[in-house]
């Protein structure tokens, strides 16, 4: 038997590219369009702040080797208790944090000037896809094993919402 291509009219290769396009779309709009705020939550008050002005405020610039990607990073943030002392005018005891993939967690103990907002890794800023687009990370290690991963559990990704709990 002879194989031979079947002639395709222009309409068919229109329909193809149209079916890329938003097949595209489907996988790229999730992490993007969705993740532009992150909310603070005190009580009944519900404030969005836009992730253009967290990057804007993150000042604080250093390296820290990142266990879970076994290498140094850059990362840029803000510290995360002058962030907290900004937002909600003290440090509230306890925080309760949801995140994108809809975990969610209740710390307490964030008077700790070692805890940064990181919104930006090695330039970049953080998205859906790189743990973000706001990270919590600890940068002192006191002590850690940096080859035990369940040493930074309290390391929190891909923040929505961070609610004070009085």
């Amino acid at each position: 038997m002879n194989a031979f291509a079947l002639p395709r009219s222009r309409w068919v290769r229109a329909r193809d590219w149209l079916a890329c396009g938003l097949v595209f779309l489907a996988i790229e709009l999730p992490s993007t369009t969705f993740a532009q705020t992150v909310k603070l939550i005190n009580g009944d008050v519900i404030q969005e702040i836009p992730l253009s002005d967290l990057r804007a405020i993150s000042d604080t610039s250093f390296t820290l080797y990142d266990p879970y990607q076994g290498r140094d990073v850059e990362m840029k943030g803000v510290s995360f208790r002058r962030f907290l002392i900004d937002q909600f005018a003290a440090v509230p005891p306890a925080l309760h944090f949801t995140a994108w993939d809809d975990y969610e967690v209740t710390l307490d103990g964030w008077d700790d000037p070692n805890w940064y907002l990181i919104t930006f890794e090695d330039g970049d800023p953080l998205t859906i896809r790189t743990r973000g687009p706001a990270r919590l990370v600890e940068r002192a290690y006191n002590g850690r094993d940096i080859h035990n991963l369940r040493d930074f559990n309290d390391w929190i990704w891909m923040i929505r919402s961070i609610e004070a709990k009085w």
